[in-house]
């Protein structure tokens, strides 16, 4: 597994991804679907609230995408990260490793302090990728974001620098 920057030259592999991955993704989540979506993508990451990673396999296809969004500095010093896999490299380990190596970046190199994670609760698969990384269950927030047109109730998963090296060392016994 490695990260790359999303930019403009992974605009085919990407969309062709995003294509592949419908089903996969259901009402979940809704990545960028057209040119002008994706270029909009990319244009957050020059952002300093936004930072994007695509996770890739060993030989470069593009397996999951990662979002440390809406950071905020000063004395909240946080940030939401967002995450979704791409088909076919979903349940391979990719997304998990690569959120490993996120967290790690966001609480060292990026000089945060806390995620948060909003998950549908009835994704599974994604909940427990959240709480075998550490996260914990903060609360249940009604109708908190709007994807593919409806309010979807959301369950809020967090966890701080403070909790991460105990954490991570746990996880890695898994």
């Amino acid at each position: 597994m490695k990260l790359e920057t999303p930019s403009m030259q992974h605009t085919r592999l990407f969309l062709d991804a995003v294509r592949r991955s419908r089903t996969l993704h259901g009402r979940w989540v809704s990545p960028p679907a057209t040119l002008a979506q994706y270029r909009e993508f990319v244009r957050r990451f020059s952002m300093p609230t936004h930072i994007g990673h695509f996770v890739c396999t060993p030989e470069g296809a593009l397996a999951g995408v990662i979002n440390v969004s809406e950071i905020v500095r000063g004395a909240f010093c946080s940030a939401y990260i967002g995450y979704y896999a791409l088909a076919p490299h979903d349940g391979r380990g990719y997304m998990r490793d690569g959120l490993r190596v996120v967290i790690g970046l966001a609480f060292k190199r990026y000089a945060l302090h806390r995620l948060e994670a909003n998950i549908q609760p009835d994704n599974l698969r994604s909940r427990v990728l959240v709480k075998s990384l550490g996260f914990r269950l903060e609360g249940y927030s009604p109708r908190y974001l709007k994807i593919r047109g409806r309010w979807r109730d959301h369950e809020r998963w967090a966890i701080t620098a403070e909790e991460w090296p105990v954490r991570r060392r746990a996880t890695s016994l898994v």
